[in-house]
């Protein structure tokens, strides 16, 4: 049976899996918020394709998103991150990984999990859209604005509005599935 999908998924079989199992699912596990925060914010300018492809060396190379690790990388590991072909090698996106881990921490140490953090922008209930088409889902919406600001005031970098939304969008505070979408009903 051929199910209907969101329509910038359809055609590539990763898309396709990333869209079915993970995206728009309420996600409330630190590690996973992280992960999906710095794969977000290697996005910017580039298609989430592209950082689909190279996400298992994304998580080699970021020591699986141990944040813990990653606050705590030196100059040469930098280096050495830039050398690895299988990532985004962008200089600026890879310090913004390391302050990012540093400042994710002191808002676990704030508010007892990054999750109680993020979440409690939406009183911890996903906010169900009506997309009828993909293209018609905005890119950034004033909530998306205000915890970008939250983030940069607190030192996270690479977190615009734009990033911030495709991370509500992927983790599940936003359900954007076409109305039509088989997981419209089921996240």
């Amino acid at each position: 049976m051929d199910r209907h999908r969101c329509g910038w998924c359809v055609g590539d079989e990763l898309y396709e899996k990333y869209h079915d199992e993970e995206w728009g699912v309420p996600l409330k596990d630190d590690a996973q918020l992280f992960e999906f925060l710095i794969l977000e914010t290697f996005q910017a300018g580039l298609s989430w394709i592209t950082i689909l492809r190279k996400r298992e060396n994304f998580r080699k190379a970021f020591d699986q998103f141990d944040y813990h690790k990653i606050a705590k990388y030196s100059e040469e590991k930098i280096e050495l991150l830039l050398q690895d072909s299988g990532i985004v090698r962008n200089r600026l996106k890879i310090r913004a990984t390391v302050t990012n881990a540093q400042e994710f921490i002191k808002i676990q140490e704030q508010y007892g999990s990054f999750s109680d953090y993020i979440w409690r922008f939406i009183d911890d209930k996903p906010i169900k859209n009506k997309v009828k088409h993909y293209k018609d889902t905005p890119s950034t919406t004033p909530l998306s604005d205000a915890i970008s600001k939250d983030l940069k005031k607190r030192g996270f970098k690479f977190v615009g509005s734009t990033v911030i939304y495709a991370h509500m969008q992927a983790t599940g505070m936003v359900n954007d599935h076409e109305i039509t979408c088989f997981r419209y009903h089921e996240v």
